[in-house]
Protein backbone atom coordinates (compact mmCIF):
# COMPACT_ATOMS: atom_id res chain seq x y z
CA UNK A 1 0.00 0.00 0.00
CA UNK A 2 1.64 3.55 -0.53
CA UNK A 3 2.26 5.99 1.39
CA UNK A 4 1.74 10.00 1.21
CA UNK A 5 5.69 9.67 0.92
CA UNK A 6 5.30 7.97 -1.94
CA UNK A 7 3.72 10.60 -3.88
CA UNK A 8 5.41 13.60 -5.47
CA UNK A 9 3.26 14.95 -7.54
CA UNK A 10 0.34 17.48 -7.09
CA UNK A 11 -2.35 16.04 -8.48
CA UNK A 12 -1.41 12.83 -5.99
CA UNK A 13 -1.48 15.28 -3.04
CA UNK A 14 -4.78 16.61 -3.68
CA UNK A 15 -5.89 12.94 -4.74
CA UNK A 16 -4.37 11.39 -1.52
CA UNK A 17 -3.53 13.82 1.57
CA UNK A 18 -5.68 13.27 4.58
CA UNK A 19 -5.56 13.23 8.45
CA UNK A 20 -5.87 9.25 8.16
CA UNK A 21 -2.95 9.01 5.52
CA UNK A 22 -0.60 11.03 7.89
CA UNK A 23 -0.87 8.71 10.72
CA UNK A 24 0.30 6.04 8.49
CA UNK A 25 3.86 7.71 8.60
CA UNK A 26 4.46 7.07 12.50
CA UNK A 27 4.55 4.33 14.67
CA UNK A 28 2.19 6.43 17.25
CA UNK A 29 -1.56 6.80 17.22
CA UNK A 30 -4.48 8.86 18.42
CA UNK A 31 -4.28 8.21 21.65
CA UNK A 32 -0.35 7.29 22.22
CA UNK A 33 2.27 9.38 20.40
CA UNK A 34 5.85 10.87 21.48
CA UNK A 35 7.83 12.93 19.24
CA UNK A 36 11.27 11.86 20.81
CA UNK A 37 9.93 8.13 19.66
CA UNK A 38 8.93 9.57 16.06
CA UNK A 39 11.91 11.98 15.12
CA UNK A 40 14.69 9.81 17.11
CA UNK A 41 14.32 6.33 18.56
CA UNK A 42 12.57 4.17 16.19
CA UNK A 43 15.20 5.32 13.51
CA UNK A 44 18.14 4.35 16.00
CA UNK A 45 19.22 0.88 14.89
CA UNK A 46 22.45 0.41 15.48
CA UNK A 47 24.02 1.56 12.17
CA UNK A 48 25.47 4.98 13.00
CA UNK A 49 23.17 6.72 10.39
CA UNK A 50 23.42 10.46 10.77
CA UNK A 51 20.56 12.91 11.86
CA UNK A 52 22.12 15.64 12.27
CA UNK A 53 24.61 17.14 10.52
CA UNK A 54 25.86 20.66 11.71
CA UNK A 55 27.97 23.59 9.76
CA UNK A 56 29.85 25.79 12.74
CA UNK A 57 30.57 28.81 11.55
CA UNK A 58 34.29 28.89 12.67
CA UNK A 59 34.38 25.89 9.91
CA UNK A 60 33.93 22.82 11.79
CA UNK A 61 31.66 20.08 10.61
CA UNK A 62 29.64 18.14 13.55
CA UNK A 63 27.60 14.90 12.39
CA UNK A 64 25.40 13.66 15.17
CA UNK A 65 23.86 10.13 14.65
CA UNK A 66 20.57 8.71 15.49
CA UNK A 67 22.03 6.26 17.60
CA UNK A 68 24.25 9.13 19.39
CA UNK A 69 21.27 11.47 20.18
CA UNK A 70 18.85 8.31 21.06
CA UNK A 71 21.32 7.12 24.08
CA UNK A 72 22.35 11.17 25.07
CA UNK A 73 18.28 12.03 25.61
CA UNK A 74 17.02 8.60 27.25
CA UNK A 75 20.05 9.13 29.79
CA UNK A 76 19.04 12.96 29.91
CA UNK A 77 15.18 11.46 30.55
CA UNK A 78 16.28 9.19 33.66
CA UNK A 79 18.17 11.77 35.14
CA UNK A 80 15.11 14.60 35.07
CA UNK A 81 13.31 11.52 36.57
CA UNK A 82 15.87 11.20 39.26
CA UNK A 83 15.74 14.84 40.06
CA UNK A 84 12.07 14.69 40.25
CA UNK A 85 10.58 16.73 37.44
CA UNK A 86 7.44 15.89 36.98
CA UNK A 87 5.21 15.74 33.97
CA UNK A 88 4.06 18.90 31.85
CA UNK A 89 7.21 20.43 34.13
CA UNK A 90 8.58 22.93 31.41
CA UNK A 91 12.64 22.30 31.42
CA UNK A 92 14.13 25.06 29.00
CA UNK A 93 17.29 25.28 27.11
CA UNK A 94 19.28 28.16 25.81
CA UNK A 95 21.69 26.43 23.44
CA UNK A 96 23.15 26.23 20.09
CA UNK A 97 22.76 23.41 18.15
CA UNK A 98 25.13 20.58 19.09
CA UNK A 99 24.49 17.44 20.73
CA UNK A 100 23.25 18.69 24.11
CA UNK A 101 20.54 20.64 22.06
CA UNK A 102 19.09 17.48 20.64
CA UNK A 103 19.67 15.42 24.03
CA UNK A 104 17.46 18.26 25.84
CA UNK A 105 14.93 18.24 23.38
CA UNK A 106 14.34 14.63 22.41
CA UNK A 107 15.14 13.53 26.48
CA UNK A 108 12.66 16.02 28.30
CA UNK A 109 9.98 15.02 25.55
CA UNK A 110 10.32 11.41 26.61
CA UNK A 111 9.36 12.48 30.08
CA UNK A 112 6.67 13.97 29.68
CA UNK A 113 7.72 17.55 30.41
CA UNK A 114 7.57 20.45 27.82
CA UNK A 115 10.66 21.16 26.03
CA UNK A 116 10.85 25.06 25.84
CA UNK A 117 13.93 26.26 23.30
CA UNK A 118 15.19 29.74 23.86
CA UNK A 119 17.44 31.87 20.96
CA UNK A 120 21.10 31.98 22.74
CA UNK A 121 21.08 35.86 21.86
CA UNK A 122 18.65 36.65 24.02
CA UNK A 123 19.76 39.45 26.64
CA UNK A 124 18.58 39.48 30.26
CA UNK A 125 15.52 41.50 29.91
CA UNK A 126 14.20 39.28 26.80
CA UNK A 127 15.05 35.79 28.75
CA UNK A 128 13.57 37.12 32.02
CA UNK A 129 9.94 37.87 30.65
CA UNK A 130 10.29 34.46 28.51
CA UNK A 131 11.56 32.28 32.26
CA UNK A 132 8.79 34.41 34.42
CA UNK A 133 6.23 33.32 31.65
CA UNK A 134 6.91 29.46 31.42
CA UNK A 135 8.52 28.95 34.71
CA UNK A 136 10.70 26.12 34.19
CA UNK A 137 11.89 23.55 36.70
CA UNK A 138 15.11 23.43 34.88
CA UNK A 139 17.26 25.75 32.21
CA UNK A 140 19.98 24.74 30.60
CA UNK A 141 22.88 26.39 28.51
CA UNK A 142 26.26 26.98 28.25
CA UNK A 143 28.83 28.50 29.99
CA UNK A 144 28.96 31.43 27.48
CA UNK A 145 25.74 32.29 28.89
CA UNK A 146 25.36 30.52 32.67
CA UNK A 147 25.96 33.33 34.51
CA UNK A 148 22.88 35.45 32.70
CA UNK A 149 20.77 32.34 33.22
CA UNK A 150 21.49 32.44 36.90
CA UNK A 151 20.93 36.28 37.38
CA UNK A 152 17.52 35.76 35.80
CA UNK A 153 17.16 32.77 37.52
CA UNK A 154 18.20 35.01 40.91
CA UNK A 155 15.54 37.74 40.06
CA UNK A 156 12.57 35.23 40.09
CA UNK A 157 10.96 34.36 42.79
CA UNK A 158 10.82 30.82 41.99
CA UNK A 159 13.73 30.87 39.61
CA UNK A 160 15.07 27.62 37.64
CA UNK A 161 17.72 25.59 38.39
CA UNK A 162 20.60 26.52 36.11
CA UNK A 163 22.60 23.86 34.57
CA UNK A 164 25.52 24.46 32.19
CA UNK A 165 25.37 21.34 29.93
CA UNK A 166 29.05 20.51 29.16
CA UNK A 167 31.34 17.31 28.48
CA UNK A 168 31.17 17.27 32.78
CA UNK A 169 27.83 17.37 32.87
CA UNK A 170 27.08 15.25 29.65
CA UNK A 171 29.33 12.18 31.42
CA UNK A 172 27.96 12.61 34.67
CA UNK A 173 25.05 11.11 32.93
CA UNK A 174 26.69 8.02 31.46
CA UNK A 175 25.78 5.74 34.39
CA UNK A 176 21.72 5.89 33.47
CA UNK A 177 20.27 3.57 31.13
CA UNK A 178 20.67 4.69 26.91
CA UNK A 179 17.15 3.56 26.53
CA UNK A 180 13.90 5.25 28.14
CA UNK A 181 10.10 3.87 27.17
CA UNK A 182 8.46 7.22 26.39
CA UNK A 183 5.46 8.03 28.92
CA UNK A 184 3.06 10.46 26.87
CA UNK A 185 -0.22 10.65 25.13
CA UNK A 186 -0.37 12.26 21.99
CA UNK A 187 -2.48 14.98 23.50
CA UNK A 188 -0.02 15.99 25.99
CA UNK A 189 2.23 19.30 25.65
CA UNK A 190 5.21 18.46 23.82
CA UNK A 191 6.78 22.04 23.06
CA UNK A 192 6.31 25.80 23.99
CA UNK A 193 7.46 27.50 21.69
CA UNK A 194 8.06 31.32 21.65
CA UNK A 195 7.19 32.92 18.17
CA UNK A 196 9.79 35.88 17.46
CA UNK A 197 7.46 38.83 17.71
CA UNK A 198 3.95 40.08 18.23
CA UNK A 199 1.95 43.15 19.33
CA UNK A 200 2.15 41.83 22.94
CA UNK A 201 5.56 42.97 25.12
CA UNK A 202 6.18 39.50 25.78
CA UNK A 203 5.41 36.95 22.62
CA UNK A 204 3.21 34.60 23.56
CA UNK A 205 4.53 30.62 24.04
CA UNK A 206 2.04 28.79 21.59
CA UNK A 207 1.59 25.16 22.57
CA UNK A 208 1.98 22.27 21.12
CA UNK A 209 0.93 18.74 21.76
CA UNK A 210 2.80 15.31 20.34
CA UNK A 211 0.22 15.29 17.75
CA UNK A 212 1.19 18.38 16.12
CA UNK A 213 4.16 16.77 14.86
CA UNK A 214 1.34 14.49 12.73
CA UNK A 215 -0.44 17.83 10.93
CA UNK A 216 3.47 19.27 10.46
CA UNK A 217 3.40 16.35 7.69
CA UNK A 218 1.49 18.58 5.68
CA UNK A 219 4.15 21.18 5.12
CA UNK A 220 6.86 19.24 5.12
CA UNK A 221 5.36 17.13 2.39
CA UNK A 222 3.94 20.10 0.37
CA UNK A 223 5.62 22.69 1.99
CA UNK A 224 9.58 21.75 2.12
CA UNK A 225 9.05 18.68 -0.18
CA UNK A 226 11.00 16.53 1.92
CA UNK A 227 11.21 12.83 1.04
CA UNK A 228 12.88 9.82 2.06
CA UNK A 229 16.36 10.16 0.56
CA UNK A 230 16.38 14.09 0.38
CA UNK A 231 19.56 15.10 1.75
CA UNK A 232 18.39 18.34 3.92
CA UNK A 233 19.23 21.23 5.54
CA UNK A 234 17.85 24.09 6.86
CA UNK A 235 20.06 27.37 8.16
CA UNK A 236 17.39 28.89 10.24
CA UNK A 237 18.32 28.50 14.54
CA UNK A 238 16.05 25.90 15.69
CA UNK A 239 15.44 27.93 18.57
CA UNK A 240 12.33 29.72 16.48
CA UNK A 241 9.42 27.72 14.27
CA UNK A 242 11.18 27.39 11.08
CA UNK A 243 14.27 26.16 12.35
CA UNK A 244 12.28 23.80 14.64
CA UNK A 245 9.18 22.35 13.44
CA UNK A 246 10.13 22.78 9.71
CA UNK A 247 14.10 22.43 10.23
CA UNK A 248 14.41 19.73 12.70
CA UNK A 249 11.16 17.53 13.68
CA UNK A 250 9.86 17.64 10.13
CA UNK A 251 12.53 16.03 8.47
CA UNK A 252 13.67 13.26 11.15
CA UNK A 253 10.17 12.36 11.75
CA UNK A 254 10.72 10.61 8.57
CA UNK A 255 14.02 9.44 8.88
CA UNK A 256 15.48 12.49 6.80
CA UNK A 257 19.34 12.85 7.50
CA UNK A 258 18.98 17.16 8.54
CA UNK A 259 21.40 19.70 8.67
CA UNK A 260 21.63 23.16 10.56
CA UNK A 261 23.90 26.37 11.08
CA UNK A 262 25.64 26.64 14.76
CA UNK A 263 27.25 30.19 15.59
CA UNK A 264 27.38 33.48 13.73
CA UNK A 265 25.70 33.43 10.30
CA UNK A 266 28.40 33.40 7.18
CA UNK A 267 26.69 32.75 3.63
CA UNK A 268 30.25 31.66 2.48
CA UNK A 269 29.93 28.41 4.97
CA UNK A 270 26.71 27.76 4.54
CA UNK A 271 27.43 27.96 0.86
CA UNK A 272 30.55 25.50 1.52
CA UNK A 273 28.56 23.38 3.69
CA UNK A 274 25.72 23.04 1.55
CA UNK A 275 27.88 21.69 -1.41
CA UNK A 276 29.91 19.48 1.22
CA UNK A 277 27.20 17.49 2.72
CA UNK A 278 25.88 17.58 -0.86
CA UNK A 279 22.52 18.89 -0.06
CA UNK A 280 19.56 18.29 -2.19
CA UNK A 281 16.81 20.13 -0.45
CA UNK A 282 16.84 23.41 1.42
CA UNK A 283 14.79 25.31 3.45
CA UNK A 284 15.65 28.62 4.71
CA UNK A 285 14.50 32.35 5.21
CA UNK A 286 14.70 34.98 2.42
CA UNK A 287 17.31 36.40 4.04
CA UNK A 288 19.60 33.36 3.86
CA UNK A 289 19.15 33.30 0.09
CA UNK A 290 19.88 37.38 -0.13
CA UNK A 291 22.90 36.93 1.81
CA UNK A 292 24.49 34.37 -0.21
CA UNK A 293 24.01 36.69 -3.26
CA UNK A 294 25.25 39.46 -1.82
CA UNK A 295 28.46 37.68 -0.66
CA UNK A 296 29.68 37.37 -4.75
CA UNK A 297 30.92 33.87 -4.03
CA UNK A 298 27.82 32.02 -5.43
CA UNK A 299 30.52 30.69 -9.03
CA UNK A 300 32.78 29.39 -5.87
CA UNK A 301 30.85 26.17 -5.48
CA UNK A 302 29.06 23.51 -6.90
CA UNK A 303 25.59 22.27 -5.59
CA UNK A 304 22.97 19.48 -5.81
CA UNK A 305 19.87 20.89 -4.95
CA UNK A 306 16.45 19.52 -6.58
CA UNK A 307 14.36 21.31 -4.12
CA UNK A 308 14.14 24.39 -2.03
CA UNK A 309 11.75 26.33 -0.66
CA UNK A 310 11.75 29.59 1.73
CA UNK A 311 9.38 31.72 4.29
CA UNK A 312 9.40 34.24 6.52
CA UNK A 313 8.99 37.08 4.05
CA UNK A 314 9.17 37.59 0.10
CA UNK A 315 12.40 37.08 -2.25
CA UNK A 316 12.87 39.93 -4.06
CA UNK A 317 13.15 39.19 -7.97
CA UNK A 318 17.25 39.96 -8.00
CA UNK A 319 17.62 36.98 -5.98
CA UNK A 320 14.98 34.85 -7.55
CA UNK A 321 17.16 35.03 -10.87
CA UNK A 322 20.39 34.16 -8.67
CA UNK A 323 18.86 31.11 -7.40
CA UNK A 324 17.82 30.10 -10.92
CA UNK A 325 21.40 31.06 -11.88
CA UNK A 326 23.17 29.16 -9.18
CA UNK A 327 20.65 26.73 -7.34
CA UNK A 328 19.33 25.81 -11.06
CA UNK A 329 15.52 25.40 -9.32
CA UNK A 330 13.01 27.43 -8.26
CA UNK A 331 12.40 28.77 -4.74
CA UNK A 332 9.13 28.28 -3.36
CA UNK A 333 7.40 30.25 -1.25
CA UNK A 334 5.53 28.75 2.06
CA UNK A 335 3.62 30.56 4.06
CA UNK A 336 2.14 30.43 7.83
CA UNK A 337 2.63 31.18 11.32
CA UNK A 338 3.86 29.59 14.48
CA UNK A 339 -0.20 29.56 15.83
CA UNK A 340 -1.48 28.44 12.35
CA UNK A 341 0.98 26.58 10.72
CA UNK A 342 1.89 26.73 6.90
CA UNK A 343 -1.09 27.17 4.96
CA UNK A 344 0.48 28.10 1.20
CA UNK A 345 2.89 26.30 -0.16
CA UNK A 346 4.42 25.88 -3.49
CA UNK A 347 4.79 21.91 -3.70
CA UNK A 348 8.47 22.07 -4.30
CA UNK A 349 9.04 18.76 -6.54
CA UNK A 350 5.86 18.59 -8.06
CA UNK A 351 6.32 18.71 -11.63
CA UNK A 352 3.14 19.16 -12.44
CA UNK A 353 2.71 22.73 -10.37
CA UNK A 354 3.91 25.64 -11.99
CA UNK A 355 6.05 28.00 -9.56
CA UNK A 356 5.30 31.74 -10.05
CA UNK A 357 7.70 33.79 -9.07
CA UNK A 358 7.18 35.76 -5.64
CA UNK A 359 3.95 33.77 -5.13
CA UNK A 360 2.76 32.57 -2.16
CA UNK A 361 1.43 29.81 -3.55
CA UNK A 362 -1.97 26.81 -3.13
CA UNK A 363 -3.60 26.23 -0.10
CA UNK A 364 -2.17 22.57 1.78
CA UNK A 365 -4.53 20.09 0.89
CA UNK A 366 -7.73 20.41 3.31
CA UNK A 367 -6.73 23.87 4.11
CA UNK A 368 -9.51 26.67 2.40
CA UNK A 369 -8.25 30.23 2.58
CA UNK A 370 -9.88 33.39 0.96
CA UNK A 371 -8.69 37.00 0.32
CA UNK A 372 -11.60 39.28 1.90
CA UNK A 373 -12.91 42.80 1.94
CA UNK A 374 -13.64 44.28 5.27
CA UNK A 375 -17.37 43.46 4.90
CA UNK A 376 -16.52 39.46 5.14
CA UNK A 377 -17.17 39.37 0.85
CA UNK A 378 -14.08 37.82 -1.28
CA UNK A 379 -11.77 40.52 -3.44
CA UNK A 380 -11.68 39.68 -7.00
CA UNK A 381 -8.49 38.51 -8.24
CA UNK A 382 -5.90 41.63 -7.98
CA UNK A 383 -7.72 43.12 -5.53
CA UNK A 384 -5.81 43.47 -2.00
CA UNK A 385 -7.79 42.43 1.47
CA UNK A 386 -7.43 40.39 4.26
CA UNK A 387 -5.63 36.67 4.27
CA UNK A 388 -8.37 34.61 5.96
CA UNK A 389 -8.03 30.76 6.85
CA UNK A 390 -11.59 28.81 7.36
CA UNK A 391 -10.99 27.20 10.85
CA UNK A 392 -13.71 24.21 11.72
CA UNK A 393 -11.91 23.19 15.17
CA UNK A 394 -13.46 20.57 17.36
CA UNK A 395 -16.01 22.30 20.13
CA UNK A 396 -15.58 25.27 18.50
CA UNK A 397 -17.91 27.03 16.13
CA UNK A 398 -16.53 26.75 12.36
CA UNK A 399 -15.57 30.81 10.68
CA UNK A 400 -12.99 32.55 9.31
CA UNK A 401 -10.30 33.52 11.14
CA UNK A 402 -7.67 36.50 10.29
CA UNK A 403 -4.07 35.57 9.77
CA UNK A 404 -3.40 39.96 10.31
CA UNK A 405 -2.03 39.84 6.41
CA UNK A 406 -2.89 41.48 3.50
CA UNK A 407 -2.75 39.56 -0.05
CA UNK A 408 -4.37 38.90 -3.46
CA UNK A 409 -5.00 36.35 -5.71
CA UNK A 410 -4.54 36.17 -9.55
CA UNK A 411 -6.80 34.45 -11.78
CA UNK A 412 -5.27 31.02 -11.69
CA UNK A 413 -5.60 31.63 -7.99
CA UNK A 414 -2.43 31.92 -6.59
CA UNK A 415 -2.01 33.79 -3.41
CA UNK A 416 0.20 36.74 -3.00
CA UNK A 417 1.46 38.59 0.07
CA UNK A 418 0.77 42.18 0.40
CA UNK A 419 1.96 43.39 3.69
CA UNK A 420 1.04 43.24 7.55
CA UNK A 421 -1.91 43.95 8.66
CA UNK A 422 -0.60 44.52 12.21
CA UNK A 423 2.56 46.14 13.85
CA UNK A 424 4.86 43.06 13.32
CA UNK A 425 8.19 43.83 11.85
CA UNK A 426 10.00 40.99 9.47
CA UNK A 427 13.53 41.79 9.12
CA UNK A 428 16.46 39.39 7.72
CA UNK A 429 13.72 36.93 8.41
CA UNK A 430 13.48 37.65 11.71
CA UNK A 431 9.92 38.63 12.88
CA UNK A 432 9.92 41.12 15.65
CA UNK A 433 7.31 43.09 17.74
CA UNK A 434 7.35 46.74 17.44
CA UNK A 435 5.80 47.38 20.87
CA UNK A 436 8.34 45.35 22.61
CA UNK A 437 11.06 47.17 21.32
CA UNK A 438 9.49 51.04 21.94
CA UNK A 439 8.90 49.62 25.44
CA UNK A 440 12.30 48.65 25.75
CA UNK A 441 13.61 51.93 24.75
CA UNK A 442 11.40 53.80 26.73
CA UNK A 443 13.26 52.04 29.65
CA UNK A 444 16.19 54.20 28.71
CA UNK A 445 16.12 57.42 30.96
CA UNK A 446 16.90 60.12 27.96
CA UNK A 447 13.63 58.82 25.94
CA UNK A 448 10.44 60.34 26.49
CA UNK A 449 8.71 58.92 23.54
CA UNK A 450 9.36 56.15 21.38
CA UNK A 451 7.95 55.01 17.92
CA UNK A 452 8.63 52.07 15.97
CA UNK A 453 8.10 50.79 12.35
CA UNK A 454 9.52 48.67 9.59
CA UNK A 455 11.24 50.82 6.82
CA UNK A 456 12.37 49.55 3.58
CA UNK A 457 15.54 48.44 2.87
CA UNK A 458 17.24 46.52 -0.29
CA UNK A 459 19.63 44.21 1.96
CA UNK A 460 17.15 42.70 4.36
CA UNK A 461 13.29 43.76 3.32
CA UNK A 462 12.98 45.91 5.85
CA UNK A 463 14.45 47.47 8.84
CA UNK A 464 13.06 48.82 12.43
CA UNK A 465 13.18 52.38 12.71
CA UNK A 466 12.54 54.34 15.80
CA UNK A 467 11.21 57.65 15.98
CA UNK A 468 12.57 59.30 19.19
CA UNK A 469 11.49 62.42 21.10
CA UNK A 470 13.95 63.13 23.70
CA UNK A 471 15.10 66.16 25.24
CA UNK A 472 19.43 65.35 24.71
CA UNK A 473 20.82 66.40 22.15
CA UNK A 474 21.24 64.14 18.82
CA UNK A 475 24.28 62.46 17.81
CA UNK A 476 25.64 59.21 15.94
CA UNK A 477 27.43 58.33 19.73
CA UNK A 478 23.44 58.58 21.19
CA UNK A 479 21.82 56.68 18.08
CA UNK A 480 24.47 54.08 19.06
CA UNK A 481 24.01 53.92 22.61
CA UNK A 482 20.34 53.34 22.43
CA UNK A 483 20.74 50.08 19.67
CA UNK A 484 23.24 49.35 22.27
CA UNK A 485 20.56 49.32 24.93
CA UNK A 486 17.77 48.08 23.04
CA UNK A 487 19.86 44.94 21.58
CA UNK A 488 21.37 44.25 24.91
CA UNK A 489 17.60 43.54 26.78
CA UNK A 490 16.16 41.99 23.95
CA UNK A 491 18.12 40.09 21.23
CA UNK A 492 20.87 41.10 18.90
CA UNK A 493 18.97 41.25 15.82
CA UNK A 494 16.47 43.38 17.86
CA UNK A 495 17.17 47.21 18.14
CA UNK A 496 16.54 50.16 15.32
CA UNK A 497 18.81 49.64 12.92
CA UNK A 498 17.50 53.42 12.12
CA UNK A 499 16.60 56.12 14.52
CA UNK A 500 15.38 59.62 13.99
CA UNK A 501 14.89 61.83 16.55
CA UNK A 502 11.76 64.07 16.14
CA UNK A 503 10.35 66.84 18.35
CA UNK A 504 7.01 65.21 19.01
CA UNK A 505 5.32 62.16 17.74
CA UNK A 506 1.37 62.12 15.56
CA UNK A 507 -1.45 61.45 17.88
CA UNK A 508 -5.07 60.20 17.60
CA UNK A 509 -7.59 62.34 19.47
CA UNK A 510 -7.72 59.97 22.03
CA UNK A 511 -3.39 60.41 22.82
CA UNK A 512 -2.09 57.09 20.88
CA UNK A 513 0.84 57.59 18.57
Amino acid sequence: MNRLTDYTSHADALAHASSAALWDLFDGDREQLNIAHECINRHADGSGRAAVRIAHSDGADEILSFDEISAGAARFAHWLDAEGVKLGERIAFMLEPGLPFYVCLFGAMQTGAISVPLFTLFGPDALKLRVGDCNPAVLVTNAEKAELARAVSRDSADGPRVIVADDAFLASLAHFPATYVAKTRANDMAVFQYTSGTTRELPEAVKHSHRTLVTLMFAALYGTGIRPGDEFFCPSSPAWGHGLWHGTLAPLGMGVTTGTFAGKFDPVRLMKALQDYRITNMSAAATHYRMMKNSGKGGDFTFHFEKLSYTGEPIDPATLEWIDEYFKVPACSMYGTTEIGVVLVNFPGAKDFTVKPGSLGKAVPGQKLEVQRPDGSPCDPGEVGELMLWRAQRGQEPGWMSTKDLARIDEDGYFYHCGRADDVIISAGWTMSAVEIENTMLKHPDVNESAVIGAPDEARGLVVKAFVVTDRAPSDAYVKELQDFTRERLAQHEFPRIVEFTAELPKTPAGKV
